[in-house]
């Protein structure tokens, strides 16, 4: 009797929505003028512009933006100038904010556990010349306790206001800034410090205490600079002799007062060496030169539609690539910066005090970057809400859904459906995104679509790397396809190169394929103190300097790359087939019962294994089913009978997803731990880190293999 009550409701309310699509149809036609959009979509965005044997390069079909021409008109070739150029232009307008924090109380949990939450107030203002202006007086400041021009300077410190202003500071000085992830783990980051041969680290009030044990093994360094913390005092007892250790106002007072005179940099002078996170190996520092930085600004503002009015959430790692260029391109163009933290995000993140607002309901952004991680687990968040709904709440979202999707695969907006149905979702945000900036890895279709369907966004992916300064494609706002990753952007050309071993020719049919291999004024000069590796993947080429991304990527006809493998995931089974452990992880993942997964192949072994780290919300639902109950989570994932279902579960998700009997994992282990930067077992992107995975787990990878 449900199901019928449920199917003739709506079947009523498709009904309703038919006969209001015949009456609305016009009106929104004119206002909405779809045909346009299409014709946009449909347009080449890149053509070959040289055809050899064994490769094809293409170049952007755009032509440079306003606010480009304006920079090369104006001489704006550095990060100096370019700060110097948007307090001009920019003024009084707000720049970066920070959200007050007013106290920290204990908060009872209903399992009669105490948290520490905060409770918070609005968010407070520094002008564009306000900014230019601390940051001039904080780069004398350095100058004043003894940091010399063209010598580097650490920031290791999370994303805030300060560490842009400390950088941009540093840039007035020609300091080259070394960036180090926050949740690098001690040796790594004592590794960045003594290659870059610094004497001073810049770092946050909450980083200080990892100095007490760092130290003993940086010698060089005799000064810390530290962010200092809204509510507490910082400790600086117990630090080794001899080290300073001052706060980052008291630097910036020091340089108000100072009569330094400034030392700008060049066009090729270094601006940031910034260690990568590699996948592989232990952290390479790329170095990044100002000519590299303004050459992504103006790719950027070229390709992403920028408004007056925008407000950016500021919150990934700043010593990441991806978010650092965001940010300047929000500079650059007079958007406001409001910085939070994943714990502070939303109303329901962990340190907000219940019944308080979270920082996006405080801020209401319109635009913000995420990397694949983020992006899924909110698709699984939406998924599991509307899992766990009544069947009349399923069936009403379903075809909710799938009527937004029809439309607007069709080139139209469905405002009053936004509001009533995916208003609820918005609202987490804040309600006022509309677009969402996705880098740092691949981003499944399946989640670029979830999302930019329930949250009503334009979800615009692009692609690059640490050494090519974040610049390499950006998707067309009007591209409505899924799964690739743009045309090559206005300030670099991109070159596919056959690559033999792994079957990939430029003459495939249907698609050219190959080594992606990028060149332009954003590629680095090379690797920090690395001569070998440098050669090994960068070389110069007709006047240009190139990098080899061991990416392997395919060209459609509208110029449009998609990344198909990874030289570095292909793995050749025990009866030659090749496996790209990169793409069978990126289609299981889109498994709600996935959180995480790294598969490995043994070359003398005819199958692959994975481990998985499951959702344990969906894991427990298959327990169930199976008639497994009551058994605690870490229970769970040992037991033989779980395993084996979940192998069930992934070979039914692999074949829908296409992957060949081959490629779907024959064994699983389920890892009871998340992963995180912290373990070490993904970098800060998020990224797995395939050898230390195999390492922790090689115990567990034997068992798989010989069972």
């Amino acid at each position: 009797m449900d199901s019928f009550w449920i199917g003739g409701t709506i079947g009523a309310i498709k009904a309703i929505a038919f006969v209001c699509d015949i009456i609305t149809y016009p009106v929104y036609l004119i206002i909405q003028r779809p045909w346009q959009k299409k014709k946009l979509a449909r347009r080449a965005k890149a053509q070959p512009v040289a055809l050899e044997d064994k490769s094809i390069t293409y170049r952007s079909e755009d032509s440079p933006g306003e606010m480009h021409l304006t920079l090369l008109r104006e001489g704006v070739d550095t990060l100096e100038k370019m700060l110097l150029f948007v307090a001009k232009h920019h003024g009084n307008k707000r720049c970066l904010g920070t959200r007050q924090i007013l106290a920290e109380e204990d908060e009872v949990q209903p399992n009669g556990r105490v948290f520490k939450k905060y409770v918070m107030g609005e968010y407070k203002w520094k002008t564009f010349q306000e900014v230019e202006r601390i940051a001039a007086s904080f780069g004398r400041g350095l100058r004043e306790i003894g940091q010399e021009p063209r010598k580097n300077i650490v920031i290791f410190a999370e994303t805030r206001a300060e560490w842009l202003i400390a950088a941009h500071g540093c840039f007035k000085q020609n300091i080259p800034v070394v960036t180090i992830y926050a949740t690098l783990g001690d040796e790594a980051i004592a590794h960045g410090i003594n290659e870059t041969e610094v004497t001073t680290v810049i770092t946050t009030h909450d980083l200080l205490p990892k100095f007490k044990k760092i130290l003993g093994m940086t010698r060089a360094v005799k000064t810390l600079i530290y962010m200092e913390d809204q509510l507490k005092k910082a400790d600086t007892t117990d630090f080794p002799e001899g080290i300073k250790i001052i706060p980052f106002a008291e630097i910036v007072k020091k340089g108000a007062s100072s009569n330094k005179v400034a030392v700008p940099p060049g066009p090729q002078d270094i601006a940031i060496i910034m260690y990568t996170s590699g996948s592989t190996g232990v952290p390479k520092g790329v170095l990044i030169t100002h000519r590299n930085m303004m050459a992504t600004l103006k790719a950027f503002s070229d390709a992403v539609t920028i408004y007056d009015n925008d407000v950016f959430l500021g919150f990934l790692p700043l010593a990441h690539v991806f978010e650092l260029l965001a940010e300047s391109v929000c500079l650059l163009c007079g958007v406001s910066i409001g910085y939070s933290t994943p714990l502070t995000m939303i109303d329901s993140s962990s340190k907000i005090k219940r019944g308080t607002k979270g920082d996006a309901s405080v801020l209401h952004p319109t635009c913000m970057t995420s990397v694949p991680l983020i992006l899924d687990r909110i698709a699984k968040g939406i998924n599991d809400k509307v899992a766990k709904g009544s069947a009349f709440k399923r069936a009403l979202f379903n075809f909710a859904f799938e009527y937004r999707r029809s439309w607007t695969r069709r080139g139209f907006d469905t405002p009053l459906l936004n509001k009533a149905i995916f208003g609820q979702s918005r609202a987490l945000l804040g309600g006022k995104v509309r677009l969402v900036l996705s880098g740092g890895a691949p981003l499944s279709p399946d989640t670029h679509e979830l999302i930019k369907v329930c949250l009503c966004v334009k979800v615009i992916q692009g692609y690059g790397l640490t050494e090519t300064t974040s610049c390499a494609t950006v998707m067309d706002e009007h591209d409505t396809t899924f799964g690739r990753v743009g045309a090559p952007t206005t300030v670099c050309d991109i070159k596919l190169v056959d690559w033999e071993e792994g079957n990939y020719r430029v003459t495939d049919k249907p698609y050219p394929r190959g080594e992606i291999i990028i060149g332009g004024e954003n590629i680095s000069p090379g690797y920090y103190k690395m001569p070998e590796k440098t050669s090994e993947d960068f070389f110069d080429e007709d006047g240009r300097r190139w990098f080899k991304t061991g990416d392997i990527g395919e060209v459609h006809p509208d110029g449009v790359i998609k990344i198909i493998d990874r030289k570095k995931d292909l793995v050749k089974l025990q009866l030659g087939e090749y496996v790209s452990l990169g793409k069978v992880e990126a289609e299981l993942k889109t498994s709600p019962l996935v959180e995480n997964i790294c598969v490995y192949g043994d070359s003398s072994k005819s199958y692959t294994v994975a481990l998985i780290v499951p959702s344990p919300a969906q894991l427990e639902a298959l327990a169930k089913r199976i008639g497994l109950t009551d058994l605690p989570f870490e229970q769970l994932c040992s037991h033989p009978e779980m395993e084996k279902a979940v192998i069930k579960e992934i070979e039914e998700h692999g074949k829908k997803s296409k992957l060949e009997k081959f490629e779907i994992p024959a064994a699983v282990k389920l890892c009871t731990e998340v992963w995180s930067p912290d373990m070490g077992l993904v970098t800060a992107a998020f990224k797995l880190k395939r050898k230390d995975i195999q390492e922790r787990y090689q115990h567990e990878i034997n068992r798989m293999y010989a069972s």
